[in-house]
């Protein structure tokens, strides 16, 4: 039988990437360029730098992936490409480079939820991993509990309220005056920290949503005070304690839902899947409680074109396929619905 190869794009923020899978699950090649340094004197993305750097990078990258694989184009099958949730600007530059390779190669075209895709990450880096579970997406832009029944059905079980848990790292990162991008940051700093050094709030929230505005609250009221009095603050303590907070409420809510839909298996997913308490935490607790927990690599963690191309794989195998006349959906949510 011969073998699917899949080309995935991914521009949603501030890394052009391209990537080769074939079958879906076998990586023969993911290439990312970042732009972290030419945002970080700004401390964030700055959307039109953003785009401009995406269209100077993205047909350069797709050759990349493409040599790297060691195939030619013209054997690619179909092009799997993020058309939402992202930046705008970045988008485009990815959808319309896919359109154009799709409409010259006449192959299909497959549209990518990116939050999805992050999801996916797992399925590469653990081949045994099946639906039914549970997933913990965790970016910079989205918190949410997903029930993946399938390979093509999900369920939302709940969403942050608010801020994000990666928007808050970021955003108190910028008040202590870390570099950019702010959660690996806060996470180092952490390291050093007594975690139990200052009690921050835990949010309540009904259900299996989240919120991160009134911890972020907490925390800039405390760094103000502080301040204020003239009192020395321990950086590495705020970080920690923070961090203890925003990793509590995660975990959580992820093993309240797990027991409340019966699902033995827990996916943790997205660029703050990265953070080394978070994955630490949430697999010891899985072992107490006897679920399987899966992580991807940490390359797979931010953003990529594999865990695109590797989505795009089983969306195409449920004739999941996208018109020449893909647009792209900033603020595209789960199962295509709009927030």
């Amino acid at each position: 039988m011969e073998k699917i190869l899949t080309l995935g794009i991914e521009t949603s923020c501030d890394e052009t990437a391209a990537a080769v899978l074939r079958d879906g699950r076998e990586i023969l090649s993911n290439v990312i360029s970042t732009q972290i340094p030419l945002h970080q004197k700004f401390g964030g993305v700055v959307p039109e730098l953003a785009s401009r750097k995406h269209i100077l990078n993205i047909m350069p990258v797709v050759d990349e992936a493409i040599r790297k694989a060691g195939v030619e184009l013209s054997q690619i099958n179909q092009i799997a490409v993020t058309h939402g949730p992202g930046l705008v600007g970045a988008l485009l530059v990815g959808v319309a480079a896919a359109k154009t390779l799709a409409f010259a190669l006449k192959v299909p075209l497959v549209a990518v939820n990116h939050l999805e895709g992050h999801i996916f990450a797992n399925f590469l880096s653990a081949p045994e991993l099946e639906p039914p579970f549970l997933a913990l997406v965790v970016s910079g832009g989205h918190t949410a509990l997903i029930k993946m029944k399938t390979y093509n059905e999900f369920e939302l079980l709940g969403q942050t309220r608010d801020d994000a848990a990666g928007e808050a790292f970021d955003k108190i990162a910028r008040v202590m005056n870390l570099p950019y991008p702010g959660g690996p940051e806060i996470d180092r700093l952490a390291k050093t920290g007594n975690p139990d050094a200052i009690d921050f709030p835990r949010p309540k929230v009904a259900d299996f949503d989240f919120s991160f505005s009134g911890l972020k609250s907490s925390v800039l009221n405390y760094l103000n005070s502080a301040s204020m009095r003239g009192e020395e603050i321990n950086n590495a303590d705020v970080a920690a304690s923070f961090q203890k907070a925003v990793v509590d409420s995660l975990i959580e809510k992820t093993l309240d839902a797990a027991e409340s839909f019966g699902l033995s298996q827990i996916v943790l997913a997205g660029g703050v899947a990265a953070n080394s308490a978070l994955e630490k935490n949430l697999r010891e607790a899985c072992e107490r409680r006897g679920l399987k927990f899966f992580y991807p690599t940490k390359i797979l963690c931010t953003d990529n074109a594999a865990m695109i191309a590797c989505r795009g794989y089983y969306q195409s195998l449920a004739k999941d396929f996208a018109p020449l006349t893909l647009n792209a959906v900033p603020n595209l949510n789960f199962k295509g619905a709009i927030q």
